[in-house]
């Protein structure tokens, strides 16, 4: 491609959609770049509560996306659907490489975000999409009148234990600690659940089954005890769903940009250590990872990438 865009934004969650529509805004040509669906974990939330403005009755990830998708296309921005395989930071015009086209711009906002951290399990892999997931909304409907297993304590864990007892026969948290890491507006909800059950002090220590999911090995945290669990001969499966936190998805800038675990050190601007380089969202150090941080962090970025242009014009 020989375009030079003011300003690339890889990754089309809500952070990336935010630049889009304020670098729109600007009169910055603009292009985003998503491998994927819009979203990012967002768009696999069944319900949202707390992003003000949402509609107060119930939103949903992917509503609340399209409408943040719509305003950035009617304020210009492009959309290329690839996959960013190398890139090229230093200098005044950045690179990007993709499966399908190369791209250039004056300035690039990563907005990558995260993704599901592992169960840790023995056998993990080989029972991902028969019987384990990381997506409630994607998959609750498999597992209707069945029993499930949630692996997790904070917010997202038990907000999607919830939305499981929808669908299964029983739902049951299994936690590391013996108390939750969740808000306690959400522990007083889960505690009224009569469909929802606690495992506490426990981790799964490896899964069972041939080609489906029909057992498991869990071990108490303080007493190193090994218990086997096995689905009801009837159902002759169980669900396990895994929300254990993310891992950012930033493998694509190492040894480039500075990082602490693997995500990105800013300034309160968004800048990075690249000059032009700026990164908004889930991808980045930050204290709280939330949709309206996320909106924040992006419409930042395009405010700083706009004051970058603007200042390196010939």
């Amino acid at each position: 491609m020989d375009k030079l865009y003011d300003v690339i934004i890889l990754g089309a969650g809500p952070a990336g959609l935010a630049a889009g529509l304020y670098s729109g805004r600007y009169r910055l040509s603009t292009l985003i770049i998503e491998k994927a669906k819009d979203g990012g974990q967002i768009a696999i939330t069944d319900e949202i509560e707390n992003y003000p403005g949402q509609m107060v009755e119930g939103e949903s990830g992917p509503s609340l996306i399209a409408r943040m998708t719509a305003q950035a296309e009617k304020f210009g921005a492009e959309r290329a659907s690839d996959t960013i395989t190398k890139v090229e930071l230093e200098g005044p015009v950045k690179k990007l490489y993709g499966t399908k086209d190369t791209y250039q711009c004056k300035t690039l906002i990563i907005a990558t975000g995260a993704f599901p951290r592992p169960i840790g399990c023995k056998r993990e892999g080989e029972f991902m999409g028969k019987g384990v997931s990381f997506c409630a909304t994607c998959d609750a409907n498999f597992f209707e009148d069945l029993e499930v297993y949630v692996v997790g304590g904070g917010d997202s864990a038990v907000e999607e234990a919830m939305y499981l007892t929808k669908f299964a026969r029983k739902v049951t948290i299994i936690h590391r600690r013996d108390e939750l890491r969740a808000a306690k507006s959400i522990q007083e909800k889960a505690f009224k659940n009569p469909k929802l059950h606690f495992m506490w002090d426990t981790v799964v220590d490896e899964l069972l089954g041939e080609d489906i999911l029909s057992g498991m090995i869990v071990k108490n945290t303080k007493t190193g005890e090994l218990t086997r669990i096995d689905a009801d001969e009837e159902d002759g499966l169980f669900g396990l769903f895994g929300f254990i936190g993310y891992n950012p998805r930033s493998e694509l800038f190492e040894g480039m940009l500075d990082m602490d675990h693997g995500y990105i050190k800013t300034d309160d601007n968004m800048h990075t250590n690249i000059p032009g380089v700026f990164a908004a969202g889930d991808i980045r150090v930050k204290a709280l990872r939330q949709v309206v941080t996320a909106a924040a962090d992006g419409a930042i970025a395009a405010m700083q990438a706009e004051k970058y242009v603007s200042e390196h014009e010939n």
